[in-house]
């Protein structure tokens, strides 16, 4: 009798526990942009982890590696399902990294859970901070899912990524979870409706831990009144941010002129509405045929005539034009051979100065796309790379350059698509110079719109984290223009062929931010803190149990 009903409460205790890591796994997607809202349901931010610390609370050990898998991989399939249309590997590799990066993660916390069995709270919340920065690390790293992106439609909260980038966000944003969490916990193996029976104890013994969190939530909004910055009076340049709505990899030469036309009709258009445009942007390899190469070497007939074409066009405008393409160039192979070398890169060119012959001014991508633009282990795991080589990947060299650009006394700066996602790349542009972002991005491929609203979440953090304003010019949206407090200005409608034509302001440079002198520097502290407080713990407990 008592093991059938030991059976039965393991059957209940099992399904609670799947209910938890399906509300884990929802919670973690609704904050940012999804099917249901496009900014996302910032609120949920709050809480987004509560279920997720009550789980690691009732499994044990042993079984958190398992339930943290599960939920590393069942939380991104769900959050950037639109990946399943990047490339044939890309959901795989994405499931398949977070089911790892989880499965050591939920450990970690469970761990922090029963060596500080007062505190636990506050170092899951360090556990939690870290990794969120950690996982944008290395060649695989990825920012999608950072929870204080989450923030990103609330101007007045994500003014403290001036001082702590995201990671202050983040850390604001994911404490009261280990704060509510923490108040049930002690109750999470007893019936759900049980659950916050101690949470009154919890409030009376943990009230200062939670009244800090309030004074520092009060400061943050305080901030944000008080931070942004006044450049009504600065001068302006004018730009005009071309969206064709086409992936312009699909297809072949018939596609390539088709789009080169949408570029020009467009970008005409533009000019002759406004003439007073500094200068003009088309997306990320919005022309595909490699100029300099075609120009060149003319190994491909119809790719050479459309290449000219694109330089006539470009040499006839009155003002210059930024646009993405690949920098083709010749290089020595390691077996001695002469092969071309790719760059996935941005060019500057200026009519009657650099277009014909073609010598524009270039940025060359620095932070490439794991796997699907860039694997260095070719000699680690060959059969990746053939695998990758197999389903038609693309491979680019990796940039080294911080490229700053000027037209019109406007020194700015171009990452390309993925770039914008990562703070350290703006900072380093920001400080070598540039006094504005120009993003060049193709999220076409996606058909999601709720993959590019997440994409341009990210990006409008560059802005505030450098005091710079920040546009975007996109293969199908979100086209958009940022001032430097994070505000969208304007933003075109997604999946139409169209222009964005705005002013941006020429800034002087006049003091840096916190965070462009600290960097990442809190995200480090967060991850450095949990590190060394659970090894600490891990130490004391294993002294603890030799004296016993």
């Amino acid at each position: 009798m008592n093991s059938g009903k030991v059976k039965i409460d393991g059957v209940k205790a099992f399904f609670v526990n799947v209910a938890l890591l399906c509300l884990s796994v929802l919670f973690f997607a609704l904050p940012q942009p999804n099917l249901l809202s496009l900014k996302g349901f910032p609120i949920f931010a709050y809480i987004a982890f509560v279920p997720l610390f009550i789980l690691v609370r009732r499994v044990s050990f042993r079984a958190s590696f398992l339930w943290g898998g599960f939920y590393g991989m069942l939380s991104y399939c769900v959050f950037t399902y639109w990946l399943g249309v990047f490339h044939p590997l890309a959901l795989y590799v994405i499931a398949t990294l977070y089911f790892i990066y989880l499965l050591l993660t939920l450990p970690i916390l469970k761990l922090a859970d029963s060596l500080f069995p007062k505190y636990g709270f506050i170092v899951q919340w360090l556990v939690w901070c870290g990794y969120d920065y950690l996982k944008t690390l290395g060649f695989n790293g990825y920012s999608y899912g950072v929870i204080g992106y989450s923030q990103w439609s609330w101007p007045i909260v994500i003014q403290i990524a001036s001082v702590f980038g995201v990671w202050g966000l983040s850390a604001l944003v994911s404490y009261p979870s280990a704060w509510i969490a923490a108040g049930i916990k002690n109750a999470a193996h007893r019936p759900v409706r049980e659950w916050f029976s101690d949470f009154p104890r919890h409030l009376r013994e943990r009230w200062l831990s939670g009244a800090l969190w309030v004074v520092a939530l009060a400061g943050t909004l305080i901030f944000g009144v008080i931070s942004p910055i006044d450049y009504s009076a600065a001068p302006k340049a004018r730009v005009a941010l071309i969206q064709p709505d086409s992936d312009p990899w699909k297809g072949g030469i018939n596609s390539y002129r088709r789009d080169f036309d949408t570029l020009s009709r467009l970008s005409d258009a533009a000019l002759a509405e406004d003439p007073s445009i500094s200068f003009v942007v088309w997306p990320e390899t919005a022309f595909i045929p490699r100029i300099d190469w075609h120009y060149r070497y003319r190994e491909d007939q119809d790719s050479a005539e459309l290449v000219l074409r694109l330089l006539d066009y470009l040499d006839s405008k009155p003002v210059p034009f930024v646009l993405g393409n690949d920098d083709a160039v010749k290089a020595r192979s390691e077996d001695n051979d002469e092969d071309r070398v790719d760059y996935n890169a941005v060019f500057l060119f200026e009519p009657g100065k650099n277009v014909k012959p073609p010598t524009p001014e270039v940025y060359r991508k620095i932070h490439l796309v794991p796997f699907t633009e860039h694997f260095p282990y070719r000699k680690i795991f060959p059969w990746v790379y053939d695998l990758l080589v197999a389903t038609d990947t693309h491979f680019w060299a990796t940039g080294s350059e911080y490229k700053v650009f000027e037209v019109d006394g406007l020194k700015f700066s171009t990452p390309i698509c993925f770039e914008d996602t990562f703070g350290y790349l703006s900072r380093e542009f920001v400080n070598a110079g540039a006094r504005a972002i120009v993003n060049l991005t193709n999220d076409a491929w996606a058909h999601s719109e709720p993959c590019q609203w997440q994409h341009m979440s990210m990006a409008i953090f560059r802005a505030v984290e450098n005091r710079v304003p920040l546009v975007r010019a996109t293969a199908s949206g979100q086209t958009c223009i940022v001032d430097p407090n994070g505000e969208i200005l304007a933003m075109a409608d997604p999946f139409t062929q169209t222009w964005l034509t705005g002013d941006i302001p020429v800034l002087p440079e006049k003091g840096k931010t916190l965070y462009r002198i600290w960097g990442d520097l809190w995200g480090k502290l967060f991850a450095l803190a949990a590190a060394i407080i659970v090894a600490y713990g891990l130490i004391r407990d294993m002294l603890r149990k030799r004296k016993n």
